[in-house]
């Protein structure tokens, strides 16, 4: 299966959320994945090459991909729907390519802040991946929330996204997530995951595989 992880806001912490959401699948419930980093930045692949150095067999693969090079995957992705994809998308929407991403996906994570230029980028994310893939199971992560900050728009903004999708628990904001490779996530941040992966895997993943 295909999950994407995109939103056109930077900042909103998609890789680090796909980074997690691999250690999660491949270490608490044994799947296999693979991600593929689209982004431009690539900030994935370089920790995955970094880890390596330091560790031994890896838990996944990471593999640097563009827009371009997804079409050449998508025979493969099609033959094992048992393999979980993970792909981290660039932060747009004007390249053609995505077409072929979106309809692909089985789910999608959009991480997202309770801000209005943060809830401006989502909204446009959201109607275009549900114009082109309409089955998507469309997830909304309010993403690095700060535990002593009123979001006096939050009520709103959940109404809104969840007549597009359904908006999940928050993930509040540590400093640890930056401790976080491709061979481990720490303890405590652990803990602030699990109400939404857990969630995510029991109604979204698991009745794919």
């Amino acid at each position: 299966m295909v999950i994407i992880i995109g939103n056109q806001k930077g900042g909103a912490g998609k890789s680090t959320l796909t980074l997690l959401l691999a250690n999660y699948l491949t270490q608490t419930k044994k799947c296999k994945v693979t991600v593929l980093d689209m982004d431009y930045q690539q900030s994935i692949s370089q920790k995955f090459e970094k880890a390596k150095i330091l560790e031994n067999a890896e838990p996944y693969e990471v593999l640097a991909f563009g827009l371009s090079d997804f079409p050449m995957m998508a025979d493969t992705i099609r033959d094992n729907p048992k393999d979980i994809v993970l792909i981290d998308l660039p932060g747009k929407l004007d390249d053609d390519g995505l077409i072929g991403v979106f309809k692909a996906a089985q789910v999608a994570i959009c991480p997202f802040a309770y801000d209005e230029f943060s809830f401006e980028s989502t909204i446009p994310f959201a109607l275009v991946l549900k114009k082109i893939n309409p089955e998507v199971h469309l997830l909304f992560v309010p993403n690095r929330i700060k535990a002593n900050v009123k979001y006096e728009i939050k009520a709103d903004v959940n109404e809104q996204l969840n007549q597009l999708g359904h908006v999940t628990e928050a993930i509040a904001d540590r400093i640890d997530f930056q401790r976080t490779n491709t061979f481990q996530t720490p303890f405590n941040v652990q803990a602030l995951l699990l109400p939404v992966f857990d969630r995510l895997f029991k109604d979204f993943i698991q009745p794919y595989l």
